[in-house]
């Protein structure tokens, strides 16, 4: 097709390469018409925003034979399917990465996850896109993974020129119209796209490359920030009300002033005291007591750095010796029987001093107290796949009890 004289950008062409990928990848469909075109002479090829809007130069499209843009036009659309915006503003601030130099390998990393597998099979590989293969790494591995295994040098100085858009790597460009601009989708309206599109996934399996099968299901079964929901718990249960609170007479009340020849103690509080219950029968495994064991490190963060506040109680189907959590690196988690945790809420419960809150890490083989201790109870769970708490290694049809309602369970993993 030749160029327009006036230079506009040539929709008809642009939307046969749309609905030429849309055949190619029906599974994509919904969203590849959710998109909003915008012209733009400043992005060199096809970029996104993480509003859903895919900025286009008439240049580019003029010069891009029609099955390549139809490549295009997925791979756009792949990266805000797959967040890599969101993602890689949680790897900037985990990692300290800043500045347009770490967005562009962002943006490679982005690219290398989803060229691995999305050509091929009736759709053209554009020219120029990078893959795993042209920087040397493996396959089949995501964003956050590549980004681990290159830097920017001589091997990538060819691609100094990818701009994706902040639909890529998170960092937004001033040829974008912004968040309030016309025609960008609500979060609402990006959830109800990328739900459609998974359920056409997982509708059809075997379909879809691998990639796309692994994140359709996780988009319907999204993993839980577990870490930060155990800390947030744990620091909830902490803080609540009446925890480390006690009465003094260090510092009388000021109610005293009003009953001669009384003094009346104060209410202070104090910091809590936590108390983690670590379950080492033999169904929990060697690498779960080693998280467990990072966890509790964790879960004296949570309450301040107060190492000397936190206990550890290891427990199988008895308990043992309650270990200060200020030597927690020599705490030995010896077990390997039977579970009945129902011993180390007693251990927990009968220290002097009592603790404020009981932290359980288990994976749920185990009765639980009949009646609600005196504190708070936050259980970090190891799942079970294909399960709920359903196994037991002496007596297959034995279901154990679920944890209990008046404790708050995170699942960890």
């Amino acid at each position: 097709m030749t160029p327009d004289a006036s230079g506009a950008l040539d929709l008809d062409k642009l939307f046969a390469a749309r609905l030429q990928a849309a055949r190619a990848r029906p599974y994509l469909a919904t969203a590849l018409f959710a998109l909003h075109t915008v012209e733009s002479r400043r992005v060199p090829t096809m970029g996104v925003d993480r509003h859903w809007r895919c900025y286009v130069s008439p240049v580019f499209v003029d010069r891009t034979p029609v099955e390549e843009l139809a490549g295009v036009w997925v791979h756009e659309v792949s990266h805000l399917l797959r967040d890599h915006h969101g993602r890689s503003d949680r790897v900037a601030r985990q990692r300290g990465l800043t500045g347009p130099g770490e967005r562009l390998r962002m943006n490679i990393a982005a690219d290398c996850e989803i060229n691995d597998d999305v050509f091929g099979d009736g759709l053209v590989r554009p020219e120029g896109a990078v893959g795993p293969a042209d920087l040397r790494l493996p396959e089949g591995e995501l964003m956050e993974d590549y980004l681990r295994q290159f830097r920017l040098g001589p091997r990538t100085q060819h691609l100094a020129w990818l701009d994706c858009g902040s639909g890529a790597d998170g960092l937004e460009r001033e040829w974008e119209l912004g968040p309030e601009g016309a025609h960008g989708l609500s979060a609402q309206e990006r959830d109800a796209v990328r739900f459609r599109v998974a359920r056409g996934i997982t509708g059809r399996p075997g379909s879809a490359p691998e990639g796309w099968q692994r994140w359709a299901e996780e988009a319907f079964h999204p993993p839980q920030p577990w870490r930060e929901l155990l800390g947030a718990a744990v620091r909830s249960a902490a803080s609540g009300p009446g925890v480390g609170e006690d009465y003094t007479y260090g510092r009388p009340a000021r109610r005293s002033a009003g009953v001669p020849g009384v003094v009346l103690p104060s209410l202070r509080r104090r910091p809590p005291r936590v108390c983690v219950v670590v379950d080492t029968s033999g169904s929990v495994s060697d690498a779960e007591l080693g998280g467990a064991l990072l966890e509790v490190a964790a879960i004296g963060r949570a309450v301040g750095g107060r190492r000397d506040l936190v206990t550890v109680v290891p427990c199988d189907a008895a308990a043992r010796i309650v270990h200060p959590l200020c030597r927690g690196e020599g705490i030995p988690l010896v077990g390997g029987g039977g579970t009945d945790l129902r011993t180390g809420f007693a251990k927990a419960l009968g220290a002097r001093p009592g603790p404020d809150v009981v932290v359980v890490l288990t994976d749920g083989q185990t009765p639980w107290p009949n009646s609600r201790p005196p504190c708070r109870t936050v259980v970090g769970l190891f799942p079970r796949p294909g399960t709920d708490y359903a196994w037991d290694e002496d007596d297959p049809d034995h279901v154990p009890d679920a944890p209990p309602e008046w404790a708050r369970v995170v699942e960890i993993g």
